[in-house]
């Protein structure tokens, strides 16, 4: 049985880019929440910080892109019908404009930069960034950085096209709902779904920034016994891993976050985006293919964040 880890292969994948690249070679991450994506950027970063590779490392989770609390409020309230802007999470909650910024100034590498922080724990778990005044993490420019990695569950989400969203919209996405019992349209209507389509326009900016992408993929759950003619929806591990990570969050801040029932809603504003936009990189799209194609590496893991296998694309 082998004895690699999701980081040795990661970062096998990550040094063999380095000599490839100028400075300073952009990383994107993607995978699901709770998949452990979060905890393998950061052990990558201190990995190539350490000796012997002494690479300077700057992290950058499209969480903390988030828009401040008050604008997440006006998005919801001008979208009151949109159950899928109602709060943090799907593309077009993001501020695009500031990652862009942040993203070029590394690239720059001559000035210092502050990255941007959201805390998920503010307002009863809806959360709210905070401010950039400087007191915050900062980046020391120059020299510039050798590395940047931006992780997080909707990396490298591209829009698909009108047919294609039509067609996994009287499909896949009425199998996984009927699976996770997600009744009707009372999650989503295709309207909804079409406006994060559109939201998703923008996101190419940074997507364009990266090198290689590396995707964390999660094995399809088996149906419950022999006999049973359906399956748990691929997704629903996904509810257990963001659960245990909010009761993680709350036993180290006091208990400030979300109630578990409050999780379970919150990820299922979620899963829409998975089924509609997770296909990374893009098969239904009408977008130039990214440059990291050719230079990425698709890690699959189990229900337990377990290795099972990986392959570069």
């Amino acid at each position: 049985m082998s004895t690699l880890t999701t980081l040795d292969v990661v970062a096998t994948h990550v040094l063999k880019q380095v000599h490839k690249h100028s400075k300073p070679l952009f990383i994107a991450v993607q995978g699901p929440q709770g998949s452990g994506k979060t905890y393998i950027s950061t052990r990558l970063r201190d990995y190539l910080t350490a000796e012997p590779y002494h690479l300077r490392t700057a992290l950058l989770s499209i969480d903390d892109l988030y828009l401040p609390h008050a604008k997440l409020m006006a998005l919801a309230g001008s979208q009151p019908h949109n159950p899928l802007w109602q709060g943090r999470g799907q593309p077009g909650t993001h501020d695009v404009e500031l990652g862009v910024s942040v993203l070029a100034a590394l690239k720059d590498g001559t000035a210092n930069v502050e990255l941007p922080q959201f805390d998920k724990s503010l307002y009863d778990g809806q959360g709210d960034r905070l401010p950039m005044d400087g007191t915050g993490v900062v980046v020391e420019q120059p020299p510039s950085v050798d590395i940047v990695i931006l992780e997080g569950w909707c990396v490298g989400f591209y829009p698909i096209s009108q047919e294609e969203l039509d067609k996994r919209w009287e499909g896949v996405w009425k199998e996984e709902r009927d699976r996770l019992g997600l009744l009707g349209d009372t999650l989503c209507n295709k309207g909804d779904v079409e406006r994060v389509n559109k939201a998703l326009n923008k996101y190419g900016q940074l997507w364009d920034f990266f090198d290689t992408f590396i995707q964390s993929l999660f094995a399809k759950i088996k149906p419950p016994s022999p006999d049973s003619n359906t399956s748990l929806s691929r997704y629903h591990i996904v509810y257990q891993w963001r659960l245990e990570q909010e009761r993680n969050m709350k036993a180290q801040n006091g208990g400030r976050g979300m109630t578990d029932e409050a999780v379970k809603r919150f990820v299922d504003r979620y899963i829409p985006g998975y089924v509609f936009f997770g296909d990374t990189p893009p098969k239904h799209s009408s977008i130039n293919p990214p440059r990291w194609i050719g230079r990425s590496l698709t890690v699959s893991i189990d229900d337990h964040r377990r290795l099972l296998g990986a392959v570069e694309i």
